[in-house]
């Protein structure tokens, strides 16, 4: 049991320090001794646990979007009507912006190596089609309960997500621009004033 704590540990710390040396010297000027040395591992015990350091970039980046999933997930799984939930969709941005600020070198890391490397660019646009997913699921339920009017759900969708990643990135890029949190209830509002029923 000890054994295998010793072990998650290890594994943790390597990934911890990936994450750090990614975001601080990019993906390609990093190799494996440089992981080890941050991580305090020899490369035996890196590659017991990672067989390249591509595995542990993937890793990174599956786990921090798989948050991002689990977040969305728990906003749209609320019995509320649809343009409230949108509305908690927004007020979520708010917390996502304040968890990835002091990650912004390796956000734009996974996007770079998402637009140079085929297995990073669908891990990256898998996650994404599930968010598209629910987006669209939603919109369909708030036509089905009269809330918001007739309309292509997979375009609204869409108009979601881009908006969704859109206002992340700017928050991430320009912190200080803005009050990202109230600009991403605000554009919600403004698209929810398209989407909503009119009496």
């Amino acid at each position: 049991m000890a054994q295998q704590s010793r072990g998650q540990q290890t594994r943790a710390r390597i990934l911890e320090s990936a994450r750090s040396e990614f975001a601080r010297q990019g993906y390609d000027a990093t190799g494996v001794a440089e992981l080890c040395q941050a991580a305090g591992v020899t490369k035996g015990a890196f590659y017991h646990h990672f067989a390249s350091k591509h595995e542990v970039f993937l890793e990174l980046l599956t786990t921090w979007l798989n948050t991002l999933e689990e977040q969305s997930r728990q906003v749209v799984s609320s019995d509320a009507p649809a343009p409230d939930v949108l509305l908690g969709m927004a007020r979520l941005a708010r917390l996502v912006l304040a968890d990835a600020r002091d990650q912004l070198p390796m956000f734009l890391e996974f996007w770079a190596r998402a637009s140079r490397d085929p297995v990073a660019w669908q891990t990256t646009i898998a996650p994404y089609r599930r968010y598209r997913g629910l987006f669209a699921a939603l919109v369909e339920r708030g036509i089905d309960e009269r809330s918001l009017r007739q309309t292509d759900p997979e375009v609204a969708a869409r108009v979601v997500l881009a908006l969704a990643v859109g206002l992340i990135l700017q928050g991430l890029l320009d912190p200080e621009g803005a009050d990202w949190g109230a600009t991403a209830e605000a554009g919600v509002a403004l698209l929810l004033d398209g989407l909503q029923k009119k009496e």
